[in-house]
């Protein structure tokens, strides 16, 4: 089986509640590792991360540990970098084994082919994250930011993180119809040039299964309300959600 999860946002919007879903996420992956063969984290797995050369922000150590288990385990695992969390560098790949994806995915699996990608900055209009994306990936940006003290520097950067997240998180959650929604506007521009089976995306905190042409644009959601999932058992993908005893079947918005 392979697995597909994303914007789980750890650290946010409080030390208490995000713990407890640290403790829901590594429920679900102590389940899905008993037939997991590849785990794709689709970005913004972290509220804020910032890697500098030698100090990680503390905290996490639970979910580190258990993807590190299950890489181990050898369960291959792809983490992609979100809007929230794109700064991460080589501690994952080094210390934990995971493979890092910085934009875009194109693979294919049992003959089904997948694009897969956080989603921030892509098809029409999303311009503020398009701006913020050049600027926070800009390699002096970067360097500026890791002069400055990370007690300091963590702070802010939380701060306006929880900022972002509460200015945009009524829309994200929010659905009018496919034809407003811009990665669902990127899927029909790419598949003018290429065919892909599936489309799986993060970034929009809406799960969603889009049918377009012999495509299907899913939407991963998010873990602070749905917990939802996708996976592809080599034939189908299917969105899911996770209780936390057991997975039932999830009906999130679904077009034809």
């Amino acid at each position: 089986m392979v697995y597909f999860a994303s914007d789980f946002h750890l650290g946010a919007p409080n030390h208490d509640e995000s713990r407890k879903r640290e403790r829901r996420i590594i429920k679900w992956l102590n389940h899905i590792q008993k037939d997991a063969e590849v785990l794709f984290l689709v970005g913004d797995i972290f509220d804020f991360w910032y890697e500098y050369r030698k100090v990680v922000p503390k905290g996490f150590v639970r979910i580190q540990a258990k993807i590190a288990d299950m890489v181990e385990k050898g369960i291959k695992v792809y983490f992609f970098l979100g809007n929230h969390d794109m700064w991460m560098k080589k501690y994952f790949t080094e210390e934990i084994g995971v493979i890092m994806i910085e934009n875009e995915l194109e693979v294919k699996i049992n003959n089904k082919s997948f694009y897969i990608s956080h989603g921030d900055g892509l098809g029409p209009g999303d311009y503020g994250y398009k701006f913020i994306k050049k600027v926070f990936r800009n390699k002096v940006c970067q360097w500026l930011f890791s002069i400055v003290h990370p007690s300091l520097s963590l702070s802010i950067a939380n701060y306006f993180s929880k900022r972002s997240r509460s200015y945009t998180g009524e829309n994200d959650e929010s659905f009018t119809k496919k034809e407003n929604e811009w990665l669902y506007q990127f899927c029909r521009e790419k598949l003018k040039k290429k065919h892909f089976d599936y489309f799986i995306f993060g970034h929009r905190h809406l799960p969603m299964e889009i049918s377009i042409e012999k495509s299907k644009y899913i939407n991963l959601g998010e873990w602070m309300n749905f917990q939802s999932f996708a996976s592809f058992d080599g034939t189908k993908t299917e969105l899911s959600i996770w209780n936390n005893q057991n997975i039932d079947d999830f009906k999130g918005i679904k077009l034809q």
